[in-house]
């Protein structure tokens, strides 16, 4: 697999920490606000969602003249979500008539708000519910993967997307972190990379030991089966689900590096040897399936000559009746992909589009959506 945004990384820096203190985000240290008590968790992907969430933020000071195919990209993605389900599409006052234009009006609902970017998992709220058929959210006060890039809009969606929605209990955690990172079965069990979080760009100080106990707080988790990613290869220092995922509780689909060359080849292996090894929060050995990424992706402009083109099929996005994954052009591997989804999720149509010029970017399908889970109070 390619690394991830590597080439938007040099394209809009920032000094975070102070702009994070300048929007009274918490920092490392601060007092977490709102854990009382109520056996908040956050669901499984694959449970009922109210509604999903794409962030139309693509600019061209980030994307230079990749911004038109990503927006055509992201509009592939939303019109396909919303054949399925309520779509809720964040964009620019500017850019409402664009995105109405790419992403259709059926099912779909469109919220101005300003925006850096497109990468909704990390910057949107992390949804939980509780057993009374509440819902909450948490704010990992997004801080750019390390002030990587410029993200002061984006640092503040997780709040404006939890008060648009009216969820009172909008708990901000004292770590720093991306929805990117986080990987749960629903049932207590997480799945997360050591690069990604325990990590100086973003927890600096924090011992493995506090970080895991707030994780656990925050999300409703038992048990975290850590993997340890690799720091530096992508602007996101190795988000979990472009290595792993919960298919549901006790089974996992895991990427498999098969290309010598790449670095990720040996940290797919030692992902795949720790997973094999694992058990959950409730004590049973996981069944792991493998995806490799396509070793003959599209010959294009994305991704010709681009190390950075993210060619990876476990970066999709499970809604209700579907899975939107990708296809690289590749008809072995695309095929194999089709086949192995279809029988984890027989229940579910398989639906797959090119998102090339996004995987340019060195992200996927799962890293520019999100989704709310249903409540008994919807």
């Amino acid at each position: 697999m390619s690394t991830r945004r590597e080439f938007i990384k040099q394209t809009s820096l920032i000094a975070g920490m102070s702009l994070a203190a300048s929007l009274g985000l918490a920092l490392p240290g601060h007092a977490a606000q709102g854990v009382d008590g109520e056996n908040w968790r956050m669901p499984d992907e694959a449970e009922k969602q109210q509604r999903a969430f794409i962030a139309f933020g693509a600019q061209q000071a980030i994307w230079g003249d990749f911004t038109t195919d990503v927006q055509d990209a992201l509009g592939r993605i939303a019109r396909a979500i919303a054949d399925f389900q309520p779509l809720t599409v964040f964009c620019r006052a500017s850019e409402r008539r664009l995105a109405e234009e790419k992403c259709g009006s059926h099912n779909v609902t469109f919220v101005l708000t300003a925006l850096d970017d497109i990468w909704m998992r990390d910057i949107g709220a992390n949804f939980v519910i509780n057993g009374a058929g509440g819902l909450g959210a948490v704010d990992f006060n997004f801080n750019g993967w390390g002030n990587k890039q410029r993200h002061a809009d984006d640092a503040r969606l997780a709040a404006f997307e939890a008060n648009h929605y009216s969820v009172t209990n909008l708990r901000r955690s004292r770590l720093t972190g991306e929805g990117g990172g986080i990987e749960v079965d629903g049932h207590g069990t997480g799945i997360m990379t050591e690069s990604s979080w325990f990590n100086g760009n973003r927890n600096p100080g924090w011992s493995r030991d506090r970080v895991e106990q707030e994780l656990k707080a925050m999300l409703g988790l038992r048990k975290i089966i850590w993997l340890p990613g690799i720091k530096g290869k992508d602007i996101t220092d190795a988000h979990v689900d472009f290595y792993a995922r919960f298919v549901n509780p006790g089974v996992v689909l895991a990427n498999l590096d098969t290309d010598p060359g790449s670095y990720d080849n040996k940290v797919t292996q030692t992902h795949l040897a720790i997973l094999k090894k694992a058990t959950d929060a409730d004590g049973r050995k996981l069944q792991v399936h493998t995806l490799s990424p396509p070793l003959q992706p599209r010959r294009s402009r994305f991704s010709k000559g681009n190390p950075d083109f993210a060619a990876g099929y476990i970066n999709y996005f499970v809604i209700n009746g579907a899975v939107i994954a990708p296809e690289f052009g590749d008809a072995q591997a695309d095929g194999e992909a089709f086949r192995l989804l279809s029988s984890l999720y027989p229940e579910r149509e398989i639906v797959q589009l090119n998102i090339d010029a996004i995987a340019a970017g060195g992200g996927g399908i799962h890293c520019v959506t999100s989704q709310m889970p249903e409540h008994e109070r919807s």
